[in-house]
Formats: C-alpha cells, sequence, structure tokens
C-alpha cells in the first residue's frame, strides 16, 4: 500500500540566517508582536465577506441574522483560544514548536485528522485566493461603473466586463508573490489592515447617511419574503456560510502564531491577546456595516454592498472604498496563499536538494527570486485568476467556502487537539460541552454547504464561463 504523506502548509520556505539570529529551534529569530499579529488576523479576517454581510442579514432578518453574526463570532474567538495552546506540544513557553495548522494536527492527533485537515486547509486556502480574484475584480470594475451612472444616470446599465480586471490582479499578485515568505510581509499586512478598515467605515457611514434620509431602519423581522419557501431555505442557509467564511481564519491561525518572538510571555498569552483585540475590533465593524446595510436597503440589500450598487453617490467616496477593498486584497491573497506557495517549494527542496532550478536565490529589495519561485507561483496566480474568470459567483463562493471549512477547520480541529493536548477528562462538563459543540458546528457546517451548493447550480445554470 503506498503511504500518502498529509499536507503541509507551512509559511517559512528556504529561510537562511546567522546562526546568531536563530531561535531554540534552529529557524531564524521570529520578531512578530502583539500588534504584528493582530494586524495579520484583521487582514486575514476582515476581507470581503464583510461586504456580503447586509445580503446575509437580509435572509435571516433583524432577528436571526445579529443573533447569528454574535454567536459565529463568539464562537471563533473561543476555539481559536484552544488552537493558540496548540503551537506548542506540552508546555506553553519550552515545548515543541508546531510551525503550521497541519504540523499541530498531525503531532498532537495524527493519523486521518492530519490528512482532513491537509486536504481542507489546503483546498480552502485555493480558493480563497479565488473568491479574492474575484471579489477584487468586481470592486474594480465598480470604479469605472460608478463613473459610467454618475455620467449618464442611475438607470443606464453600464454593462462592463470583469475579465480585464482580474487579469490586472494577478499581474499584481504575480510580483507581490515574490516576496519569500510571510515574515517579509508585515508591512503588506499592515497595509491591507488600514485598507479594510477604510472601506468598511466607507460602507458604514453610508449605511448610516441612507438610513437617516430614509427616516428609519428598513427590514423585517424574518428577512426576505419575496422568494419561494425552497429558495428562503436556501438563501438562509447560504448566509450561514457567509457569515462564517466573514469570520475565518483558523486556517492560517497557526502560521501567525509561528511569527512571534520567543517567550516570555508565551506565544499562547500573545496570540490570545491579539485574536481578542482582533475579533472584538471585526466583530463590531461586521455588526454596524452588516446591519446598518441591512437598515438602508432592507430586504433588497446587495450581495456586496460597495459593488451591488445600492450605493450610486457621492461616487467619488465609492470609488475609493473600491480602492481600498482591492488594496487589502492584493495583501489578503499573500496572507492566504504564502502557506500554498511554502508548501510546494518544501517539497520541492527536499526532492531536489542539488537543483539550481530550484534553490538558487537573487536577493533583489523585499523580494527573494529564484528561478522555480517565479515560475512555481506565477501558475498559481494564472490558474486562480482563470478560474476566477470561469466563475466569478462571489456571493456563492463566499458562502461555500465559509460553510465547507468552517466545522473541520474553525470548530472540530481546535476542539479535538485541545482534549487531547489538555488531557480532557473524558466525560466532564469541559468535554461534554466541546464535543457538543463539534456536534452543533458540523450540523450548521452541512446545511450551510446544501444551501452553498443548491445556489452555485442555480447560477451555473443560468451564467456562460468567461461570459465577464
Amino acid at each position: 500500500m503506498v503511504q500518502i504523506e498529509p499536507l503541509e502548509v507551512s509559511l517559512e520556505a528556504g529561510n537562511q540566517a546567522d546562526s546568531a539570529l536563530l531561535d531554540d529551534d534552529g529557524r531564524p529569530r521570529r520578531t512578530g508582536t502583539f500588534w504584528t499579529a493582530s494586524a495579520h488576523i484583521i487582514t486575514a479576517v476582515i476581507g470581503s465577506g464583510v461586504l456580503s454581510l447586509p445580503w446575509a442579514t437580509a435572509q435571516l432578518g433583524w432577528v436571526g441574522g445579529p443573533a447569528v453574526m454574535v454567536v459565529f463570532g463568539g464562537v471563533t474567538y473561543f476555539t481559536a483560544t484552544l488552537q493558540a495552546e496548540c503551537y506548542r506540544t506540552g508546555d506553553e513557553e519550552t515545548g515543541a514548536r508546531n510551525y503550521t495548522y497541519i504540523g499541530a494536527v498531525r503531532a498532537i492527533l495524527g493519523g486521518a485528522n492530519a490528512k482532513l485537515c491537509g486536504i481542507i486547509q489546503y483546498a480552502n486556502l485555493v480558493g480563497t485566493a479565488i473568491g479574492y480574484t474575484i471579489a477584487a475584480s468586481i470592486s474594480m470594475q465598480a470604479i469605472k461603473r460608478a463613473g459610467c451612472f454618475h455620467a449618464n444616470g442611475h438607470n443606464v446599465p453600464c454593462h462592463i466586463s470583469s475579465t480585464p480586471y482580474m487579469l490586472i490582479f494577478g499581474a499584481f499578485e504575480i510580483v507581490f508573490s515574490q516576496i519569500p515568505d510571510f515574515h517579509e510581509i508585515w508591512w503588506l499586512s499592515i497595509v491591507a489592515a488600514v485598507m479594510s478598515f477604510t472601506y468598511s467605515g466607507v460602507g458604514l457611514g453610508l449605511g448610516i447617511a441612507q438610513t437617516v434620509a430614509d427616516g428609519g431602519f428598513r427590514g423585517t423581522i424574518t428577512g426576505v419574503t419575496n422568494v419561494t419557501a425552497t429558495q428562503k431555505a436556501w438563501r438562509s442557509l447560504q448566509a450561514l456560510g457567509n457569515i462564517a467564511f466573514a469570520f475565518a481564519f483558523s486556517n492560517v491561525y497557526t502560521e501567525i502564531q509561528d511569527t512571534i518572538k520567543a517567550p516570555p510571555p508565551s506565544e499562547a498569552k500573545v496570540m490570545k491577546q491579539a485574536s481578542l483585540l482582533s475579533i472584538v475590533a471585526t466583530s463590531v465593524f461586521y455588526a454596524l456595516c452588516g446591519w446598518m446595510g441591512y437598515a438602508a436597503f432592507g430586504n433588497a440589500a446587495p450581495d456586496n454592498l460597495l459593488t451591488g450598487f445600492g450605493f450610486f453617490e457621492p461616487f467619488w467616496l465609492v470609488d475609493a472604498a473600491n480602492v481600498a477593498i482591492a488594496v487589502h486584497l492584493i495583501g489578503a491573497y499573500q496572507v492566504y496563499c504564502q502557506p500554498v506557495f511554502a508548501f510546494v517549494e518544501r517539497k520541492a527542496s527536499r526532492r531536489w536538494p542539488d537543483s539550481g532550478f530550484v534553490n538558487s536565490e537573487l536577493r533583489v529589495g523585499p523580494f527573494t527570486i529564484s528561478a522555480f519561485r517565479l515560475a512555481w507561483r506565477s501558475v498559481f496566480v494564472c490558474f486562480t485568476t482563470v478560474v476566477a474568470m470561469a466563475l466569478p459567483f462571489f456571493g456563492v463562493i463566499v458562502g461555500l467556502l465559509g460553510a465547507i471549512s468552517f466545522w473541520p477547520l474553525t470548530v472540530y480541529l481546535p476542539t479535538e487537539m485541545y482534549i487531547a493536548q489538555r488531557g480532557v477528562r473524558r466525560g466532564s462538563a469541559l468535554w461534554i460541552g466541546l464535543r457538543a459543540l463539534a456536534v452543533a458546528g458540523f450540523v450548521v457546517s452541512a446545511a450551510a454547504t446544501t444551501g452553498a451548493v443548491a445556489n452555485f447550480v442555480g447560477d451555473f445554470m443560468k451564467f456562460r464561463p468567461f461570459s465577464g
């Protein structure tokens, strides 16, 4: 029988350092802090998903929408604290490091769980790159359309293909993908985090202004009603996936933790503090953007607040927000793709250790160029761009990614690792609570996946691939 090695996703590849600048594990000394970890988390969490929250709230209504958002935010923070405890095996300050999410799963749980983690995490990272390509192109397309609407009136179709903008985004990512590893994109994460708050703030401000102009809140207790019962069910389930995607960052959580400098204080303590700040900040923004967007547009809320043209004016402000989205997604794409890049490059380096094509590097500013890195990363970016052009369904892709990955990556694996790591006694109140959370997470994830798939099939049947 052929032994299949679990996928290993890492944020480090090809690092060389003087022995005096090494950590206790022989790797280059980590310099990350509470603030850089918070920036990485905010960059990973606040993404294009925030723009679909008014639509998600519209499907669930004023009772279900806020309740689901609060629950997902709370669950994400709680399981993040469990995952933080698993960065080191054993003692939280001196135990062996687990550099990656799958590394932690393999060390603590092993076997089938490591394979499950590798497959889901790897697929989710690639899918997120595709989703971000779609979202960035839609934002760039919206800038052009906003100018058209401003010049010709709001009733003019102003149809513009998103394909050229996907190609532009792909070109930017090919360049930034030559930055060798996660440690050297900290500045890109900070820029991206600032951009995320910028466009979320614009969306919030426009939502408040529209609500004030309308003289009150729109929306209903139960949400959208002008659809069939089946459509209502599928849309409500997809909304769960959209909200799950908006909060998801567990697939790069351990990799972010691996950038934090050595204890004291422990990496787990710093990461928990960074998680609390980041999730509280993003949850407040999510709540305000999602709820005020719904208040402004009610059950007619678009699936993308700033590109669905719920807002036409002031067009320059909408344009500025969409520029911020595109800039943020350039950074967020790198946060999610660096693990994919490093996984392939580590495997290649081990397979061909004497190959100059694979291992020879040339340093140029923040970029470290190698023939293999240039070729492989460029091919990857081209692949995600082509898939995005073929299937540009922003809302559905967001819902599907969130639904599929929520249970295994955000709930099941962190709880299982914590139980094994801390020796939680079987049958204890904590053990029962963690098991119940895992079961509830599975039910929610399965239901949301069903809704997202149903909506994806419906959209695909009406769409011609590569038609823009």
